[in-house]
Formats: C-alpha cells, sequence, structure tokens
C-alpha cells in the first residue's frame, strides 16, 4: 500500500493561538496513523516563495490522509486555527517505483 502526504507551507500570525490546534490535530493524526517527517526546523528555498514554515507528515496510505483531512477531529483543529496562520498543502500520494 502507497503511503500518502501532507506537505503543508504555513505562516504563523498568532503562535500563542495556535497552540490549540496543535494540541487538537493531535487527535486527528493519531487516529489516523500520522507521522511527523519534518515539523518547522530549518530551511532553506533555493527556489520559489515557501512560506516561514513547512511540515510533511506521513500516513499509512494515500487514504488515510485523504480520511484525515475530511474528519470531524481534523475539522474542529482547523476551526481554531482560523485567523492564526496562512497555509498551502497538498495530500500527496507516495511514489514506489523505480529510482535513479
Amino acid at each position: 500500500m502507497t503511503k500518502g502526504y501532507w506537505v503543508a507551507f504555513a505562516d504563523v500570525n498568532d503562535p500563542d493561538g495556535y497552540k490549540a490546534y496543535i494540541a487538537e490535530n493531535a487527535k486527528a493524526f493519531r487516529k489516523f496513523g500520522g507521522r511527523f517527517l519534518v515539523r518547522g526546523g530549518r530551511s532553506e528555498a533555493p527556489e520559489g516563495k515557501p512560506r516561514s514554515r513547512t511540515v510533511v507528515i506521513e500516513f499509512p496510505s494515500y487514504a488515510a490522509a485523504i480520511e484525515c483531512y475530511r474528519s470531524p477531529e481534523y475539522a474542529k483543529a482547523m476551526s481554531l486555527r482560523a485567523g492564526r496562520s496562512i497555509m498551502d498543502l497538498a495530500i500527496v500520494e507516495g511514489y514506489e517505483g523505480a529510482q535513479p
């Protein structure tokens, strides 16, 4: 089964208020098997204009990644994020094909 990933670029404008979103989103991520691979940290943008924070979350399958985003648990977390950050999010299927 191919894994699924959330790739997010975010700017947080209310760090204290954003903490409630972080606490709440953990419930959805646990339920759907989400695991942080990248969560902020140092970064460099040699091309394009990403936001100040990059997050990559791995799920056991693409379906689980989609289900997590559409879940009532994550909807509650999103409501806590509103007005506290701006986020661009892509949900993508992993690649298991040939490598160079």
